[in-house]
């Protein structure tokens, strides 16, 4: 019986009108787009508008490699057009790159017409038949490979075969099905299960993508296994204009750490002695021979790293025949790699961590030297001291975080201070405090005025460079800022703008044009309370002022009593020198590190 819609697929494919829609796939650990895979729409009025429809009905009109076809040249025109940065994964159907007789090089020319390397694009096989024939789909990975393309398999726990599909065609990424990820932070088998994968994924040398992320909660957990990638809607839903940033994912599952030694790369300094260039290649592998543990050993020239020499490189280059006879004689600078890792040692971990997935892709085991700030030799460090401390220093500020907003709490803020008196640079600490906040709490519930905390704590979040700044919420309303740029005035003062311009949403209409509500004060009186305003008492710390982090949190607290008691929102920048008297109006206000 003839398929009705077969028609209608003509008609669209010859008017080409499908719509390419994009989903942001997110890098979890530096929480940035990776890429974007490309989803095909029909007409929203037309019956093929589902994509399952879509290639259903091309199945059953013989018609599937042609819309296949043009569903790649669509997207990578749009994805071109619309200049998106990093991969585009590209859905294929395995029926479709199998057939020994389709056409070549299509997608090449695509590519080319739209100014892109294949090197940009993932081939994601999506399964609608099950895979008969694992040689002749091995032979055509293997050609997509050789042009560039990577290959990524698609719904792995769902489908015919994804297990089997990942051993036989050993793909680049593998997509877990969002089954696994839909209330994983309440389920210890799905949870096992995705740590299982990553560890089969470590062995295979793939990189997993875990789909249908819908919540902060699960992202946070996808983090905390490791995961490589994640994509969902609580990311981006599909669209036509996809952002090119993941605001929302800054810090989730991973709580701002403070800048000390214990947090830099000298917590992973390994003094280890070096060789210098004209080391003989055969004492170089007589002391791996000697010493088994060692993994690599620098190469240092006056005192400055020029290159490493490691351990497996070496000792199966020697292993070949006629290597130890024709080169054992010659120097360590003709094998060695000259193009380390080499950081110094006040190298925040993060920064590190970014450095060492960015640079050293392609073994984990491997070791990176590490300087003082003048760029001379201090010793090496290992990746698996990296990881094994981000995860210690995770865990130990997530006990601190602030459940509400996730945002480190006073036992961080008040480390992150102390690293920075001890590192003597002059920054400033801004102590953030919502006006007027019982009373509207009072009035429309606390579940409203946790809204308004989240808020801020993401206006805040938003103002401040992540990279070098640190935002910490104490408790309740209050929240820490500590700032290193010149320009602290002006990201204030957009911080008290903004907040302006959010406040009258938290109300509702009739309070709204009131310009306020009606409720009691802290002695119970009944009075009239403006619209939430933000007050914040700055502290500008210059070496030697202040001794620890209580000293600083004192005048903090005291400088944001004088800036409530300015109206409306404010900003008080205290002008005393570190042995001004304590405000007479704020004697009573005490330190929010500090015992009430």
């Amino acid at each position: 019986m003839p398929n009705p819609f077969c028609d209608a697929l003509r008609e669209l494919l010859d008017s080409r009108q499908l719509h390419v829609l994009f989903q942001p796939i997110a890098e979890v650990a530096v929480g940035e787009v990776f890429g974007y895979e490309a989803l095909i729409r029909g007409p929203s009025d037309s019956p093929l508008h589902s994509p399952l429809t879509l290639f259903d009905t091309a199945m059953a009109c013989s018609a599937l490699s042609e819309l296949d076809h043009l569903c790649r040249q669509l997207a990578i025109e749009r994805f071109g057009q619309l200049d998106l940065p990093g991969r585009l994964f590209l859905n294929v159907t395995p029926e479709t790159i199998a057939q020994p007789d389709g056409p070549r090089g299509r997608t090449l020319r695509f590519l080319e017409a739209a100014g892109l390397p294949p090197e940009r694009v993932v081939i994601e096989l999506t399964e609608h038949t099950p895979i008969k024939d694992y040689r002749v789909m091995q032979e055509a990975v293997n050609h997509y490979r050789e042009m560039g393309f990577a290959i990524a398999i698609d719904d792995l726990g769902s489908g015919y075969g994804g297990l089997r599909h990942w051993t036989e065609l050993r793909p680049e990424y593998v997509k877990i099905d969002g089954h696994f990820a839909q209330n994983i932070h309440e389920d210890p088998v799905k949870r096992q299960f995705v740590r299982s994968m990553r560890e089969i994924a470590k062995e295979m040398d793939s990189r997993l993508v875990v789909e249908g992320i819908e919540t902060r909660e699960e992202y946070a957990v996808i983090a905390s296994l490791g995961i490589e990638f994640a994509q969902g809607y609580y990311l981006q839903r599909p669209s036509p204009h996809p952002p090119r940033s993941l605001p929302q994912l800054g810090g989730v599952g991973q709580v701002p750490l403070p800048r000390h030694r214990a947090t830099t790369a000298r917590a992973l300094l390994r003094p280890a002695t070096a060789l210098v260039p004209d080391t003989l290649l055969s004492d170089v592998v007589d002391l791996f021979q000697h010493e088994p543990q060692l993994r690599s050993v620098a190469i240092v020239d006056r005192e400055r790293p020029v290159g490493i020499v490691r351990r497996h490189r070496i000792m199966d280059f020697y292993a070949r025949r006629f290597v130890r006879e024709l080169n054992a004689r010659k120097p360590t600078r003709d094998f060695m790699d000259r193009n380390p890792l080499v950081v110094a040692q006040g190298t925040p971990l993060e920064q590190l961590s970014q450095l060492v997935t960015n640079q050293i892709d392609d073994d984990w085991d491997r070791d990176f030297i590490i300087t003082d700030e003048a760029g001379r030799y201090l010793g090496m460090g290992a990746v698996i001291d990296l990881l094994r401390r981000l995860t210690e220093l995770q865990i130990q500020y997530a006990r601190y975080a602030n459940p509400l907003t996730q945002l480190p709490g006073s036992v961080p803020v008040n480390e992150h201070i102390d690293a920075q008196l001890e590192r003597g640079l002059p920054f400033v600490v801004a102590y953030c405090d919502l006006d007027a906040f019982k009373p509207y709490n009072d009035y429309y519930g606390y579940a409203r005025g946790d809204v308004v905390i989240r808020e801020l704590g993401r206006v805040l979040s938003e103002a401040v460079d992540p990279r070098t700044d640190f935002v910490g919420h104490v408790g309740g309303d209050d929240f820490v800022l500590v700032l290193v740029a010149s320009h602290w005035q002006e990201v204030l003062e957009s911080v008290l703008a903004r907040f302006e311009a959010l406040a009258p949403n938290f109300y509702d209409e009739m309070e709204r044009e009131a310009g306020g509500i009606r409720a009691p004060n802290r002695q119970g009186h009944e009075e009239f309370h403006d619209l939430l305003s933000l007050s914040i008492g700055v502290v500008q710390v210059m070496p030697g002022t202040f001794g620890n982090h209580h000293q600083v949190a004192a005048r903090a607290s005291e400088v944001k009593c004088m800036a409530k008691r300015m109206s409306g929102n404010s900003l008080f920048v205290d002008r005393r020198d570190r042995d001004g008297d304590v405000l007479p109006q704020c004697r009573k206000y005490t330190a929010y590190d500090l015992p009430a």
